[in-house]
């Protein structure tokens, strides 16, 4: 057997076997890597390598994680490509192994993108672009236990998050829809906190971002279309598992039941 056909894993008490597990977004981004060239990852040596290395160590800086001196580096990038190796029917069809010690979250990244590479480079390209920006105010602590992070990972679902918490342009919208219509309305089940509670209600209900994540980093401003108004319970159901419902979809579900 040839080293391309195997590679050992890491020992139990190896400085990469004591790292903080692989995130969904570092997943992405090494996921990525190898699918640019299945048939011969770029080695531990590489540009490619040691780049992706520096901009997952980046995004640990700004998530406040992985500050060892072995966090993600070329070492351990080499070696997660060469677990989804191992998940590569291409590869294993041939009777070779890739790392066999891989992991749930490593077969879910594979089920979501490997059927969609155009889909996978994007979101790969976002998060590195949110990252390369550095910007603040999404990387602060501020996960909402009520909100599954989205497919595309921890740094664009807090990118969607601050877009959705905006209060300039949250009262920007509602007062846009008051003048229109007079009444704060779900977009999703029609509720309307102000017919239901009275006064206490006005002026009240949540906001949803509808662009897909991915592509929030293509430009710093949210347009007030980019909005829609929902109840807090059609909101919860939106964010509530993987992947993340469109306002279409939620009305569906609704009118099924």
């Amino acid at each position: 057997m040839t080293a391309s056909d195997a590679i050992d894993a890491p020992t139990e008490g190896s400085q990469e076997a004591r790292n903080p597990s692989w995130s969904r977004d570092e997943l992405i981004l090494a996921f990525d890597l190898y699918m640019i060239n299945t048939a011969s990852p770029p080695g531990k040596t590489s540009k490619a390598v040691i780049e992706l290395s520096g901009v997952l160590n980046s995004l640990a800086q700004q998530l406040g994680s992985g500050t060892a001196a072995t966090f993600r580096n070329p070492n351990g990038v080499y070696m997660k490509m060469m677990n989804f190796k191992g998940r590569d029917p291409e590869f294993t069809s041939l009777g070779k192994k890739g790392l066999t010690r891989g992991n749930r979250l490593e077969e879910e990244v594979w089920n979501e993108f490997a059927g969609n590479l155009d889909l996978l480079k994007k979101v790969a390209d976002a998060i590195r672009k949110a990252v390369a920006n550095e910007t603040a105010p999404f990387f602060a602590n501020d996960d909402d236990d009520h909100m599954i992070e989205a497919a595309e990972g921890r740094v664009l679902t807090r990118l969607h998050r601050t877009r959705e918490r905006n209060r300039k342009l949250i009262e920007t919208k509602k007062a846009k829809v008051l003048k229109t219509s007079g009444n704060l309305v779900c977009e999703v089940c029609d509720f309307s906190f102000a017919t239901r509670y009275g006064k206490r209600g006005e002026g009240f209900i949540e906001v949803h971002h509808i662009k897909p994540v991915h592509t929030l980093p293509e430009g710093g401003t949210t347009k007030l279309d980019d909005l829609a108004l929902v109840c807090s319970n059609c909101h919860r159901m939106i964010h509530s598992s993987r992947p993340w419902l469109t306002i279409a979809g939620l009305r569906s579900i609704i009118a099924d039941v």
